[in-house]
């Protein structure tokens, strides 16, 4: 079974609605291993009340922090340090769908990216991209840094109502499969991450 961590062009580009969308398709696990920002509740907490099947498995975070900043910012608010053996894999018969936190380049620590989890959980990356003024430059500097650094990157998720010149400048640099494609989504329900969760072809995520 595959592992995948689920990354994103930026900050709120909707890494939770496919991780979702994902552990619904796969009946997967879900696993978010450093939360920020607990006051409206947990993204694993989320997730889990958008899930219809009864097989997947939610896992508790290994590091979770109050305030709604970086993870290097939130843990030392808290006078702690995030290491990066002090996350234990979950064990499972299953995928895991992994999320990180904000985008690729967001510090864990003074020597750690959020990024640098998808190598250390031995995990294929899959890239969330939002149709936004300016997704065209984030997305082309994540995946040059994706490949650049050698990550196995499963493939590309799209969400958002594309302009065809915009998809096509950002599928034909990157060359990495696009995985799913989900429109702008006004309301999660768990409706809407079923029928969501029926396009995706599941014979992409297998080796």
């Amino acid at each position: 079974m595959g592992r995948f961590f689920i990354t994103g062009i930026g900050t709120g580009v909707g890494k939770t609605v496919v991780s979702a969308v994902l552990t619904e398709a796969l009946k997967a696990d879900y696993w978010k291993p450093v939360q920020c920002g607990i006051a409206e509740g947990t993204d694993k907490e989320k997730v889990e009340s958008l899930i219809s099947n009864s097989t997947s498995a939610f896992h508790k975070e290994s590091y979770c922090f109050q305030e709604p900043v970086s993870p290097h910012l939130a843990a030392g608010l808290e006078n702690i340090k995030i290491k990066m053996d002090g996350f234990l894999i979950p064990e499972s018969g299953e995928h895991l769908v992994i999320e990180g936190a904000g985008g690729l380049l967001v510090p864990l620590n003074d020597d750690a990216f959020v990024i640098d989890l998808a190598r250390e959980f031995e995990a294929e990356v899959i890239l969330v991209v939002r149709s936004y003024l300016g997704c065209i430059n984030h997305s082309l500097l994540s995946i040059d840094y994706l490949v650049k650094n050698d990550f196995p990157v499963k493939g590309i998720i799209l969400i958002g109502n594309f302009d065809k010149a915009v998809r096509s400048v950002i599928i034909n640099y990157s060359e990495i499969p696009v995985l799913a494609e989900m429109p702008e989504l006004s309301e999660i329900t768990k409706e809407v991450v079923l029928n969501q969760a029926s396009k995706i072809d599941a014979e992409l995520f297998k080796d």
